[in-house]
């Protein structure tokens, strides 16, 4: 029975990778790797690695994570050095959680290794602070996965203090994010920012307010992170990534 490294990829530009990843990822007998995973960090691997795709996308699932489990599971029966590699953090909206548990139930070791989380370093990348001095000191991280109006559980009326709030894969359900901010008091020109593919090439950052970001943003490319917040105005002034050459 091998191990399982529950390894965290970072939030895309590859010189993100943690130094403990990147060791596990040159000792991996198999890769079982997610689509926001950067493909280039695939090429770091030994000769011989077993790359396992089991990416979600909105509309389309490779596995469903019950059967992401069971496939972890089986390759720690195969493999000596199992790493199962996700976009992001492991614990930051990763299920790393699930998987660990699932480990856990059916006896095979495992490790967690932190990965720097997108919603930090996307709008750091951005040149918009999650915290600032004078302006809030305190941010929350919240799915916006989730958020649809049958079925959500994030608590709004929570959300009326001059919190940062990030919200991850939250692109197409803007709309309603901005319907629900609105309609627990935050004005139409509070600021906004929608930040694709961050820490990417081709990163792209978008701000405006709640009145107009829906109509700006509505068409960029996933994945994307949402920023709402008074930081949000710093961006003109700490912008730099997308600047560069």
């Amino acid at each position: 029975m091998g191990k399982v490294y529950l390894t965290g990829a970072g939030p895309g530009d590859i010189d993100l990778l943690t130094v403990k990843a990147l060791r596990l990822i040159k000792q991996a007998d198999v890769i079982i790797y997610d689509r926001l995973a950067n493909p280039q960090i695939l090429k770091e691997a030994k000769d011989g690695c077993e790359f396992i795709y089991v990416g979600k996308a909105d509309s389309h699932h490779t596995l469903p994570q019950d059967e992401i489990n069971e496939l972890i599971y089986q390759a720690s029966q195969k493999y000596d050095v199992v790493v199962r590699l996700k976009g992001g953090d492991p614990f930051v909206f990763g299920r790393g959680g699930e998987e660990g548990i699932y480990l856990r139930q059916r006896g095979v070791e495992f490790e967690f290794v932190p990965g720097v989380t997108s919603a930090i370093a996307v709008p750091e990348y951005a040149g918009i602070p999650v915290t600032h001095r004078g302006i809030t000191v305190s941010f929350r991280v919240v799915t916006g996965h989730e958020a649809t109006k049958e079925k959500s559980q994030i608590p709004w009326e929570n959300y009326k203090t001059d919190d940062t709030i990030i919200f991850l894969m939250g692109l197409h359900r803007l709309k309603y994010i901005v319907e629900k901010l609105l309609e627990i008091g935050k004005p139409k020109d509070f600021p906004i920012a929608v930040i694709s593919r961050g820490t990417w090439p081709d990163e792209q950052t978008v701000i405006g307010t709640l009145e107009d970001i829906y109509e700006k943003a509505k068409d960029l490319p996933t994945p994307a992170l949402i920023v709402v917040g008074k930081v949000v105005e710093l961006h003109k002034e700490l912008s730099w990534f997308e600047k560069r050459a």
